[in-house]
């Protein structure tokens, strides 16, 4: 006997039947590879405005089912390690190779102005008029790791386009890295040689979120330093171990000037590929990720209803003023915005 029906439709269906023909047409446009589109769309994930993030989130229920093939490549690494050189040589001959590529960029806000340049498309010059790759820059907007807010949304619409490798810069400048790994498949760190003492100045965390460790600017007179930098970082990882049991992180020497080592680059990402596959660590990644960025958003809600709630940001107002008059306890006053919140 069939169990009628409760006449409430589940959480998806409800998303796909509010999709308004805007934001479906834009879909469309989106998957069939529009770059206009993919741009509109992710200035819409980006935006701030609670109407734009319920459209955002019903165009990316539209789009889910067409992400999750590209292969998400993180980069990272101190202003001066040449990110986005190598990243202009690296994706050019990826897109030789057939693929499509879309890059990330995230550039660092000003603390004082909240300003960002947004150059990476006048530092990339050879992917910023390849037709097989997609630029886009973001603020960072001091989101930790050097991430945009809405990168992994960015990440989807750029997949559900066609885009078969994803790469994401980040920023760094020694915020948490953790934000990075937490939404891309392999994660890379790029290090430079001869730049004094390497591994005195060489973070334990980053290193132990890496999966691909490559020394740039191997070209040259700083060759030599770099195969020199590459034996000491070696070194140093076999010390610290690695976290997976199917891949032992290896460090490169490369040049994305000289475009010396990055074919090797890109055949070790397809390798790692293959093991984490292989082993199930690659889905087990994913789907911790996607728990994460559950929690990411939980987060930016209720930062939301801080901001946006007139009542509660009149009263953060008052205690703000408070706290820096010595009158009130910080954590007095982060209880009575948390009971506001709880709507007690």
């Amino acid at each position: 006997m069939t169990r009628p029906s409760s006449g409430k439709p589940s959480s998806v269906a409800a998303q796909k039947a509010a999709v308004s023909p805007a934001t479906l047409g834009l879909a469309r446009r989106v998957q069939q590879g529009e770059r206009s589109a993919l741009a509109r769309a992710i200035t819409l994930v980006e935006s701030s405005r609670a109407d734009h993030r319920h459209e955002a989130q019903a165009l990316i229920t539209e789009l889910m089912p067409n992400t999750g093939k590209a292969i998400r490549i993180g980069l990272t690494g101190v202003p001066g390690v040449g990110k986005s050189t190598l990243i202009d040589q690296f994706g050019s001959n990826i897109t030789m190779s057939g693929h499509r590529v879309a890059v990330l960029a995230v550039d660092p806000s000003s603390a004082r102005t909240g300003g960002s340049i947004l150059g990476d498309k006048t530092r990339m010059a050879r992917l910023a008029v390849d037709p097989n790759a997609f630029i886009r820059p973001s603020p960072a907007s001091g989101t930790l790791g050097g991430v945009a807010a809405r990168t992994r949304e960015a990440v989807l619409l750029c997949e559900a386009a066609g885009f078969d490798v994803i790469l994401v810069e980040t920023v760094g400048v020694g915020q948490s890295e953790t934000a990075v790994a937490d939404l891309t498949d392999v994660f890379v760190v790029l290090l430079l040689g001869g730049a004094g003492d390497e591994l005195q100045g060489l973070k334990k965390g980053v290193l132990e979120l890496a999966d691909i460790v490559a020394v740039n600017k191997a070209d040259g007179e700083g060759a030599g330093r770099a195969e020199v930098a590459a034996k000491d970082y070696q070194a140093a990882l076999n010390i610290l171990g690695s976290s997976s049991g199917s891949w032992k992180v290896p460090v490169l020497t490369v040049s994305g000037m000289a475009n010396r080592g990055l074919d090797r680059l890109w055949e070790t990402v397809l390798a790692h590929r293959r093991a984490a596959q292989a082993s199930g660590e690659w889905e087990a990644r994913r789907r911790a990720q996607n728990i994460k960025w559950m929690h990411a958003l939980v987060e930016e809600r209720v930062t939301s209803r801080l901001r946006d709630d007139p009542a509660i940001r009149a009263r953060l107002c008052a205690l703000e003023a408070e706290v820096a008059a010595s009158r009130l306890l910080p954590a007095a006053a982060a209880e009575e915005i948390v009971a506001m919140l709880e709507g007690k």
